[in-house]
């Protein structure tokens, strides 16, 4: 059950924010400039890379390394293959976590290395695999992390995670460790900067994300994956800003697009119909968060294959139409039935080929309810920002108002 009430008592949800998600995703747009600046700093823009790598690889815990290689993936448009280094461990507690870089992996490779921690024990052991190797290696941690020191080690490039005014105090020192049971000096690394206890393992979290992803954004327009210019991170900064004002706390749901979604998810089983590799992507993360901040599930499925994959979903009991009792029956005492949703999210508006009308008119035919997130016009990455912006700040009233979780 959502309270819709909440939704609308923006002193109500500062109260329930007890994580700060609201303003981490208000801060997305701070985030993009200061890491763009770090990348700067580190010398990111200076390099003068000799053609593009054979293949990207991208490794760090949960959805830091996941959702960055998703995006990236979707973003470079099958210029040069990226793969994730899926981590094994007994449990996705990040010191159970280990990497290994596949056989063929070379001097001809780039590995990514991105995690909101940089204190992973399995992170360090794949550097030196990839040192051993040849591999040109690049790093988005917190400074002085024990990543760090083994990128540096390995004369690979780290650029320091971005973070904003409210978290820019250094996670790691040189200081001896406390005597056990002692709280921890001010300044000592106790989480990682900027994240929620759960961030390390699950979905990297609104506003980290694009610390971990700009930087990485400003390398691959050097190497020729991704148009990334200085000018282009800065219409996504300005875009994510946009989205902020529009989607706050303070705005009304009716004039709010990512209250007005939550409303909308409300009581159902939200069915992320995606077109286009960067629609694809936000529709996974979306997902990825809903479960993660919310408890509630979602099913993520491409079009035009999503049309076949859950079109029996709509025929039977959880259509909108669907109810096969007495229509005249009671139901005063009775929990609201599971529903379908079809949310659509696409990259760019619909041309001759486009499964967009398709799906909604199955939707229409199973009287089943429709949300539609549009490109706001723009750029890929304007684009993109949007997209995982809204759905950003619509899984974080979901968890907020949730009376299942308040």
């Amino acid at each position: 059950m959502l309270d819709e009430s909440l939704l609308d008592a923006p002193e109500a949800l500062a109260r329930a924010d007890t994580r700060g998600l609201l303003r981490g995703a208000a801060e997305s747009g701070a985030r993009v400039r200061t890491a763009a600046r770090h990348a700067a700093e580190a010398g990111v823009i200076d390099l003068k890379p000799d053609g593009r790598p054979r293949a990207v690889l991208v490794a760090g815990p949960g959805a830091a390394g996941s959702c960055t290689a998703d995006l990236l993936g979707a973003l470079s448009e099958n210029n040069c293959p990226v793969r994730l280094i899926a981590p094994t461990g007994v449990a996705p507690a990040p010191g159970a976590l280990r990497w290994m870089l596949p056989g063929w992996a070379g001097p001809l490779d780039l590995l990514l290395l991105v995690t909101p921690d940089g204190a992973e024990p399995g992170l360090p052991p794949l550097v030196e695999q990839a040192y051993r190797r040849g591999c040109s290696i690049v790093a988005v941690a917190p400074a002085h992390s024990p990543l760090a020191a083994a990128v540096e080690q390995a004369r690979g490039l780290t650029v320091p995670l971005a973070t904003t005014p409210h978290n820019d105090t250094a996670p790691y020192d040189t200081a001896p460790p406390a005597p056990a049971g002692s709280p921890p000096a001010e300044g000592q690394h106790t989480e990682p900067t900027g994240t929620a206890p759960d961030e390390v393992t699950g979905p990297a979290l609104p506003g980290t994300l694009w610390g971990l992803l700009t930087p990485l954004l400003v390398l691959v327009d050097r190497i020729g994956l991704v148009a990334a210019p200085p000018s282009v991170l800065q219409q996504v900064a300005d875009r994510l800003d946009q989205v902020a004002e529009r989607c706050g706390p303070a705005i009304a749901t009716y004039t709010n697009p990512a209250k007005a979604l939550a409303a909308e998810l409300a009581g159902s089983l939200p069915l992320l119909w995606t077109e286009g590799p960067v629609a694809g992507a936000a529709g996974r993360r979306f997902a990825s968060l809903l479960a993660l901040l919310a408890g509630r599930p979602a099913l993520v499925a491409e079009l035009p294959g999503a049309l076949a994959a859950h079109g029996t979903l709509l025929a039977g009991s959880l259509a909108g139409g669907a109810d096969p009792d007495d229509f005249f029956r009671d139901r005063v005492e009775e929990a609201e039935a599971l529903r379908a949703r079809v949310v659509l999210l696409y990259d760019e508006q619909g041309g001759a080929l486009s499964a967009v009308p398709t799906a909604r008119e199955l939707a229409l035919a199973h009287d089943t309810a429709l949300s539609e997130l549009e490109p706001g016009g723009g750029g890929v990455l304007e684009n993109a920002a949007e997209l995982l912006a809204i759905t950003d700040f619509t899984a974080v009233y979901l968890a907020l108002a949730s009376t299942e979780r308040s």
